[in-house]
């Protein structure tokens, strides 16, 4: 590792989690240098919903390399592309009866955010931004200005304004009343308060500790919107394509976003891609206004049309709520046993975590749970919150076998057992 230490900068940050050298992967398991094999419980913050290396997309990049495909096209009209676009909207839009337009920028899901936010200023000339504490929403400057978290925007170097902050659900204030009275106080013209751009909104908060959003919370807040004659953005970009059992995180919940920003597992096979789905009468783009130079990827859309695939019908997704409910399950047997220590179990689908309420015990935990051959991800103010986050292809032994490492870990941290 002395190569990486010695040339690669102090930015770095996940080998600090994991110090050692990966060589290889498939699905679930990572392998390193010296042979030992690392169930990932990660899953690379998320993109890698379908695993590793998976076989069908692989199958699939390598016809389109050899078959000298479009690798890259900046915004040209590629028979990638439209072969992406086509399954997106047959699989996705079509059966839940939408006709958002889609817009690819940057293949960072923080790009999608960015794209997000200027397009809602634009579209209603206003500046100022309604988000929500403990929200991640990624880490250029207009993204980390609705970011909660303060070590993310230290370092931001310059004053990040225009967003007016608001309890998230569960946390202090953080209610459907209490997003009620706001409204009536933005209504009120004597209130000094401007109405805003935008609201946007994780209706699962993964980065800011595995919160979840509930469906009458969520509609207050597109109520808040709505009823101002702002945009409702949700930012599903971690939570989506089909992580907690659905394809979006809301499926089900009767909202309709004015955007959805997604990124993450939406390439597929971990190739970069993000895209916003954008209500046609906000598409109000001039040609060019906001561009990026790798947003017509074209691996990225082979891979990514591929994983749609998965949602041809509802196996997978049957999987991902059972298997998520034996995640919940072993999680909820800790957060009993160590209740006297304040431990709570959050979560929705695939995406479980498990609070500790304390930043050290988290590290510790991770540190003793990589030594043993399993990667998670502590998340949250301070780091508190273990989050669980594997494949959803996860075979079922792989998902036992990573659950008892973890539990054997916060077993020998909270409880002292050896």
């Amino acid at each position: 590792m002395k190569i990486f230490e010695q040339w690669e900068s102090e930015i770095r940050g996940y080998c600090r989690v994991y110090p050692t050298v990966f060589k290889s992967a498939s699905n679930a398991r990572q392998v390193d240098e010296a042979g030992k094999s690392y169930i990932d419980f990660f899953a690379g913050a998320g993109v890698l919903n379908f695993g590793h290396n998976n076989k069908r997309m692989k199958k699939a990049i390598i016809e389109f390399l050899e078959a000298d495909g479009i690798t890259h096209s900046l915004d040209m009209y590629t028979t990638p592309k439209r072969a992406f676009i086509e399954k997106f909207v047959s699989t996705i839009m079509k059966p839940r009866g939408w006709n958002y337009k889609m817009q690819f920028m940057g293949p960072t899901g923080t790009n999608a955010v960015e794209a997000a936010l200027k397009l809602a200023r634009k579209v209603t000339g206003r500046t100022n931004i309604i988000a929500f504490s403990h929200g991640f929403h990624g880490m250029t400057l207009g993204s980390l200005a609705v970011t909660g978290n303060s070590y993310f925007r230290n370092a931001a170097g310059v004053p990040l304004d225009h967003v007016t902050r608001l309890p998230f659900e569960g946390k202090a204030g953080g209610s459907v009343a209490s997003l009620r009275e706001f409204r009536c106080s933005l209504a009120d013209t004597s209130s000094g308060l401007e109405p805003p751009a935008a609201v946007i909104v994780e209706p699962l908060q993964a980065e800011g500790g595995v919160h979840v959003a509930s469906e009458e919370w969520l509609k207050e807040a597109q109520k808040l919107a709505h009823d101002n004659g702002a945009l409702f953005i949700v930012d599903d970009i971690q939570a989506g394509c089909g992580r907690t059992g659905s394809y979006f995180s809301f499926d089900g919940m009767d909202i309709q976003p004015d955007i959805i920003t997604l990124a993450k597992g939406i390439g597929g096979f971990g190739t970069p891609l993000a895209m916003n789905l954008v209500n046609p009468i906000h598409d109000k783009w001039s040609p060019g206004e906001h561009t990026g130079t790798f947003r017509g990827q074209g691996i990225s859309f082979v891979a990514g049309r591929e994983a749609l695939s998965y949602f041809d019908d509802d196996s997978l997704m049957k999987q991902v709520r059972e298997m998520g409910g034996v995640m919940r399950e072993k999680l909820a047997g800790l957060a009993s046993k160590y209740a006297a220590k304040g431990a709570e179990v959050r979560g929705k689908g695939m995406m479980q975590g498990l609070d500790v309420q304390d930043g050290a015990i988290a590290k510790e935990v991770t540190r003793r749970c990589f030594e043993d051959g399993l990667l998670i991800g502590p998340c949250g103010t301070g780091g508190k919150v273990l989050k669980l986050i594997p494949p959803l292809t996860i075979p079922r032994e792989e998902l036992d076998a990573g659950l008892d490492i973890f539990a054997r870990n916060v077993d020998h941290v909270l409880g002292g057992t050896s």
